[in-house]
């Protein structure tokens, strides 16, 4: 069961940095937090206590999550993306039929998935469905807000 994380060398590089952050700021943090709630006194009814201890198991699962992540990673070169269709890494340029209306996505992993800075995740229902389309095709896509038709404009590398 190997699924594969494509991504950037600046999205790996990110999620190498939070790794160990999360590895040496945020574990002494917690520590602290558990060292700090110990000397209050009795642990059955101390509730800053089993506070600290939750966001101690919080912060392993977040380290765990983000070293299965890393462990998978395949790192894409985005100099040698096609850009005859839309692929992994590509910029698409689409009009959305319904509110007409022209936007420019990224297509990135999950990992590096932003919408604030128009970064999707190819596993989004909009990355699935605008995967693989060419320039002039157009793209109906089922999403939670309703049926969208976007029609892809150009498609190009960084």
């Amino acid at each position: 069961m190997s699924n594969l994380n494509y991504m950037t060398q600046e999205g790996y590089d990110r999620l190498k940095h939070d790794l160990e952050q999360l590895k040496t700021n945020g574990r002494q943090e917690v520590a602290k937090a558990i060292a700090e709630a110990r000397e209050k006194g009795d642990l059955s009814e101390n509730a800053e206590y089993h506070a600290a201890k939750d966001a101690q198991g919080m912060l392993e699962m977040k380290i765990n999550d983000l070293e299965k992540k890393l462990m998978n990673v395949r790192i894409i070169d985005e100099s040698d993306i096609d850009t005859s269709h839309v692929v992994m890494l590509a910029n698409v340029r689409i009009r959305n039929h319904k509110v007409n209306k022209e936007m420019t996505y990224k297509i990135v992993s999950e990992a590096e998935a932003d919408i604030k800075v128009n970064r999707i995740s190819v596993s989004s229902p909009i990355g699935q469905g605008l995967l693989g389309k060419k320039v002039g095709d157009k793209a109906k896509i089922l999403t939670p807000a309703g049926e969208m038709i976007l029609e892809i404009l150009e498609i190009t590398a960084s």
